[in-house]
């Protein structure tokens, strides 16, 4: 059994110390809201935080963890940050099909924990590791732009 402080509770997970993050949320503990895309780390639909940086879930062993904290999509409800992000990509009807816009989210909050006023260069930057199939990128940075103002 390995302990994982997840969105704030410190939770049990009985799985391989190299077990990717990604399939520990989503099989141990069926936390299905990070979702698997591509599982080398190029798509960006398994970001989460770890200590409020976005990081890619495929990849990261959960051996590797330790008492860093993670924060998945289904904490930013109930995060300033999280929720003013999903408000705007609300407001710009950034999704298409949906399946990025948990990873996009993330990479969106933690660019706005860190970047109060982002330019498009930071935007991009940040969010550059994140793959929209349907072409969205126009709306997101709309949306990140959008959050900024709210949170200003």
């Amino acid at each position: 059994m390995i302990t994982l402080n997840i969105n704030g509770r410190d939770t049990q997970v009985d799985a391989d110390p190299s077990t990717p993050i990604l399939w520990a949320l989503r099989d141990n503990l069926n936390m299905t809201g990070t979702k698997f895309g591509c599982g080398m780390a190029l798509c960006g639909a398994c970001t989460v935080h770890l200590d409020g940086q976005a990081i890619r879930s495929c990849i990261t062993p959960i051996s590797s963890v330790g008492a860093q904290k993670i924060t998945t999509i289904e904490a930013m409800e109930n995060d300033q940050v999280g929720k003013a992000v999903q408000a705007a990509w609300v407001r710009h009807d950034v999704p298409q099909c949906g399946y990025c816009q948990s990873g996009q989210v993330m990479s969106a909050t933690a660019l706005l924990r860190t970047n109060k006023a982002p330019s498009d260069a930071d935007i991009d930057g940040a969010m550059s590791g994140n793959i929209c199939r349907c072409g969205t990128y126009q709306r997101i940075r709309a949306a990140i732009k959008d959050a900024a103002k709210t949170l200003a």
